[in-house]
């Protein structure tokens, strides 16, 4: 008896404690709304959006299983390139140039490797044993690597000088959002089969170095991307700014990527109050008795590893899109590595409802950093002046941009001392 009241005591409590919450966060939002206008209170709440869909990708990821992944930006940059591919408009003088059927033929012979290299990593089967295995492996993919680039380079060649580069597919932006997460969880299943029988900390270095590739590989395949000279514009998914006007195209968006997070955080708590999920937390807490249970251990790992990536993909379509640019060389590590961790650890990891949380509280500190440690900084300067004759550096002002990474560490700190488990930490059940 003692014990239901103690739950029960619990979770009233905890329930309490999120309603104080989600209040904090709203006179936060209204303060932003009031304080800057709502063109850029709208603008970040869409940002935070996309963020708070990435973050439950990584929740699920190192909250539900366990996987270290700071990777996080590779996956993002992924989804928005699959996306911006699927949606740009066609350009036609790739089609009408000689680099199309070169491509063609060189992304026929890149398939016709990757089958052979996949047939040679398996002749195990065969009898064969395994360090003969791995170095026929290692030998075909270096073969096949020189070969593929041989029947690229001329077709890369000849896209550039005739056309510019190869342009889109002008197929409709919800096609594009689905194929970002398609091509980022295509991404996951490889770097699963590779890496997920890593330990963390290997597994960590892996996804970092594997996310630094994907991204200098886009940033420097101009045939493909453009390189630095960007993509743009983007097509929306909404009427644009100039069909509906500014405040009104930008609300229909922050619309429709919240009731993205909605559906997606419903499906993701009925997956985690279901068998699977108890399974996944089993596996996550004591891999060995779950695996003497008979449970798939990698299986389920790479299970997780790839529902993760398609929200990030899908998390940094919505983000390309709205910012109607496709830049490789935008995406860091920075914001887009850190500052998810930083809204998942925060938030609470293994609980969807924190990762949300984190997601936009940590936005809209980052964000609004730099205007209030302007108007300080200001404040500062005229006050130190006008009192104390105080000269102020020069660079001030640029000096405030920096505030947002001393205020974000200085809320991490203060958030690991007085609530180490996260602000709405996992709530831990019987079943």
């Amino acid at each position: 008896m003692s014990a239901a009241v103690s739950t029960s005591a619990r979770k009233g409590a905890d329930m309490q404690r999120g309603l104080l919450l989600v209040a904090a966060l709203a006179a936060l939002v209204a303060a932003v709304f009031w304080l800057q206008g709502s063109a850029y209170a709208t603008r970040m709440l869409v940002e935070a959006s996309a963020y708070a869909i990435i973050a439950i990708g990584l929740n699920i990821q190192w909250g539900y299983a366990g996987l270290f992944n700071v990777g996080v930006m590779g996956f993002i940059v992924a989804g928005a390139f699959a996306s911006v591919l699927m949606t740009f408009p066609v350009n036609d003088a790739f089609w009408a140039s000689s680099g199309a059927p070169l491509l063609g033929e060189a992304l026929l012979w890149l398939v016709g490797s990757v089958v052979v290299v996949g047939l040679i990593s398996h002749t195990h089967r065969l009898g064969l044993r395994q360090g003969l295995v791995t170095a026929m492996t290692v030998i075909a993919g270096a073969v096949a690597f020189m070969v593929v680039t041989a029947k690229f380079d001329p077709a890369t060649v000849a896209i550039e000088a005739e056309a510019g580069f190869i342009g889109g597919f002008g197929l409709p932006v919800g096609v594009g959002w689905a194929a970002a997460g398609v091509v980022a969880g295509a991404i996951a299943f490889v770097i699963g089969k590779i890496c997920l029988g890593l330990r963390a900390d290997y597994l960590a270095i892996a996804t970092l170095g594997i996310a630094q590739i994907i991204k200098t590989f886009l940033r420097n395949a101009d045939w493909l991307t453009r390189g630095t000279l960007t993509v743009s514009p983007l097509p929306w998914p909404v009427p644009t700014p100039s069909e509906v006007g500014f405040l009104w195209s930008r609300s229909l968006y922050l619309a429709l990527t919240a009731a993205l997070l909605l559906v997606i955080y419903l499906l993701i708590e009925r997956a985690y109050r279901a068998p699977w999920g108890r399974m996944m937390r089993a596996i996550r807490d004591n891999e060995a008795a779950a695996s003497s249970m008979g449970k798939n251990v990698d299986g389920r790992r790479l299970e997780i590893f790839i529902l993760g990536a398609m929200l990030m993909g899908l998390g940094g379509a919505i983000l390309a899109h709205f910012t109607s640019i496709f830049d490789p060389s935008g995406f860091v590590d920075l914001n887009h590595t850190f500052l998810i961790w930083v809204m998942v650890i925060l938030g609470g990891a293994g609980n969807n409802r924190g990762a949300i949380f984190g997601a936009v509280f940590v936005y809209i500190v980052w964000t609004m950093s730099e205007p209030v440690a302007l108007s300080l900084f200001g404040l500062a300067r005229d006050w130190g002046q006008s009192a104390f004759g105080w000269v102020a550096p020069a660079d001030l002002d640029s000096r405030a941009l920096q505030m947002r990474v001393f205020v974000i560490g200085l809320t991490v700190t203060l958030v690991l001392r007085f609530a180490p488990h996260g602000v709405l930490p996992e709530r831990r059940r019987a079943d």
